[in-house]
């Protein structure tokens, strides 16, 4: 009995739970979310990590989903492919492609992950991102101007292991009076931003550890993803409450299994408090 159970979750681990997809709805009710932003939805995908264990397919399946979804605004968080030199040209382009096809009139938003930045990819993601639609925030803040002249800003730094992040130049500029998106590609760094005016940090590079057994500690761990590992966490600035949310991720990576942590799609709700 005992080896058909360790049997049947091993199929489970590799077959069924990398391959579902979860949805999480959050509303982040916030004084400096202006009139104009009031009920907007982000939605937020991280990691998919493409290669032999996440196909282009799986990518078009995703893109429809979040298509449905009619979000406003839609981030990626890093991590695009596992290794962009061994993806193959023709991969890189039907994924590309697919990417493209990614509707949000509000814009959609990427950062560098450590496999964006590694993996021969350093050079050419940027571009690659941008030629897909999205704008690709490297230590930069894009403002986004209602029609009524209110603003809410989107800050995106370097990633922070093997990147050249900028805080201070890049934070400095945001002012106190609008509502502030940060995207990071690593969770734990959200501690360096406490003197900042930043009201919402999106993250990713955990995975939520993939692997989580009930009352043990997760199985893959990577650095700066320690201490926030998957979530909403709340936490107070110098000047404001900062909100951190940390996706799952899409993909795989290290092993091509999830237990009990699944693909996740973020949908965040801004609302004025």
């Amino acid at each position: 009995m005992s080896v058909l159970l360790v049997l049947g979750i091993g199929f489970y681990a590799v077959e069924i739970e990398p391959k579902s997809l979860s949805v999480t709805r959050i509303d982040i009710a916030n004084k400096y979310v202006q009139k104009s932003f009031d009920g907007i939805e982000i939605v937020q995908f991280s990691d998919t990590h493409l290669g032999p264990d996440y196909t282009v397919d799986q990518l078009q399946s995703l893109v429809d989903r979040m298509n449905l979804m009619n979000p406003d605004m839609v981030v990626f968080t890093g991590d695009l492919m596992d290794h962009y030199t061994q993806y193959g040209s023709n991969n890189r382009e039907l994924a590309q492609k697919v990417l493209a096809k990614i509707e949000a009139p509000l814009g959609k938003y990427a950062v560098y992950g450590n496999h964006d930045r590694g993996g021969g990819g350093s050079r050419v993601y940027k571009r690659y991102m941008e030629e897909a639609g999205f704008i690709v925030l490297v230590n930069e803040v894009h403002s986004i101007i209602s029609a009524t002249g209110e603003r809410m800003n989107i800050a995106g730094l370097d990633d922070f292991l093997l990147g050249k992040p900028q805080i201070q130049s890049t934070l400095q500029s945001l002012r106190p009076q609008d509502f502030n998106l940060l995207l990071v590609h690593e969770p734990d760094v959200v501690d360096r931003f406490m003197d900042y005016p930043v009201d919402l940090q999106l993250s990713g590079h955990s995975h939520g550890g993939q692997v989580r057994v009930p009352f043990l500690k997760p199985l893959i761990t990577t650095s700066l993803a320690n201490k926030y590992m998957e979530g909403l966490h709340s936490l107070q600035g110098k000047s404001r409450p900062l909100m951190l949310y940390v996706n799952r991720g899409i993909g795989t990576t290290r092993l091509p299994i999830r237990l009990f942590e699944k693909p996740e799609l973020t949908v965040i709700r801004l609302l004025k408090g």
